[in-house]
């Protein structure tokens, strides 16, 4: 994973205000409605000379939900969900990263949501490299992955009359993500 001659191997940082980790479910069976978190903190470690020593680590605050309506998002912290008070951090740490095609990357890790931990697999496209105006050396990464929400606690619902239920099981994880390269190693990658 190479771009424009840059070396990528390092230590990097996610940027907060350009990255987006998000899901969609389906409301009522009929539509869709999108969230996101809006305090999300995370790194990864780049080592493309022994691909199996890279990692990533994000954190996400359960209590920073935003789908856009406060009456939704307070439900979604509240126990019936994310239980945000009990347990406010969403966590995901790599186990493994292997690279499965161009540009395509598989991270395999860990994720905790409420106090239930599983193993889950992220197919990620790695978008480019490039530095930015400010001469930071950035990255994009895009992905989904969709999940049962229940497996994660996450139980609650309501059956509607006409058959299904207020809110789908399946659950899609959107990832957008911009991260930095830490200054010192882009420097060196210059």
């Amino acid at each position: 994973m190479t771009d424009n001659g840059l070396d990528l191997s390092g230590d990097w940082d996610l940027d907060p205000a350009h990255t987006r980790i998000g899901f969609s479910a389906k409301h009522a069976m009929v539509t869709t409605v999108r969230g996101a978190f809006n305090d999300i903190t995370g790194s990864l470690h780049v080592d493309l000379d022994e691909p199996s020593a890279s990692t990533a680590e994000v954190v996400i605050k359960a209590a920073s939900v935003d789908t856009r309506n406060s009456q939704r998002d307070d439900h979604l912290r509240s126990g019936d969900f994310f239980n945000a008070e009990q347990w406010p951090d969403i966590v995901f740490r790599s186990t493994r990263i292997e690279e499965v095609g161009e540009n395509a990357i598989v991270v395999s890790g860990d994720l905790t949501i409420r106090d239930v931990t599983k193993p889950i697999s992220i197919p990620i496209e790695y978008t480019g490299a490039r530095a930015d105006p400010f001469g930071a050396l950035r990255a994009g990464f895009e992905g989904t992955r969709r999940i049962d929400r229940r497996e994660f606690g996450l139980e609650w619902n309501t059956p509607l009359d006409s058959g299904g239920v207020l809110v789908s099981e399946k659950i899609t994880l959107e990832f957008e993500i911009s991260a930095i390269k830490r200054e010192g190693d882009a420097e060196q990658a210059a």
